[in-house]
């Protein structure tokens, strides 16, 4: 059966340095969530201003039929989505059989530190707190949750294990 994995977590956690490593070790195509958002979700955000669920809805769309897409056809990839709520993860899901959730997870601390470190990134790190209160955490049983504390190497390493089960 194909797989799309969905690495998840709020902004500055390394969905996209995780995603593009999982994918180059499974040799499957890579998509970075955020190139999916309409060009007003992006302003939105690099004013400072979270997106709303009306706002992340058409974007989300967007990545489900990309899943289902890649599903279709047999076809496994890895993306990267914050899915910080229990609905957008459905959305995602929803007649997609195949889909593996890869939770990020990490202190305030520790991610707030990473994201003063990204200057140019269109996410402001004042939105990090925002983002951490929208977060509902994912159920282990759907997702595997591992801390960014890992490294890279040994994260991309469990998915896979996860997915070999």
């Amino acid at each position: 059966m194909s797989r799309v994995f969905v690495i998840m977590g709020v902004s500055g956690c390394g969905k996209t340095t995780v995603g593009a490593a999982l994918a180059q070790a499974l040799g499957v195509p890579f998509y970075d969530g955020d190139d999916f958002h309409p060009p007003e979700n992006l302003a939105k955000m690099a004013d400072g201003i979270p997106l709303d669920d009306d706002d992340r809805y058409p974007w989300l769309e967007r990545l489900h039929d990309l899943i289902a897409d890649h599903l279709a056809r047999g076809e496994a990839a890895v993306v990267t989505c914050s899915a910080l709520k229990k609905k957008y993860r459905d959305q995602l899901r929803r007649n997609n059989e195949g889909v593996f959730f890869v939770h990020l997870e990490g202190s305030f601390e520790l991610i707030w530190g990473r994201m003063k470190t990204r200057p140019d990134h269109f996410m402001k790190a004042n939105m990090l707190q925002s983002q951490f209160e929208a977060l509902e955490p994912p159920s282990p049983h759907h997702t595997l949750i591992i801390s960014v504390e890992n490294s890279v190497e040994r994260i991309v390493e469990r998915a896979i294990q996860q997915f070999k089960e």
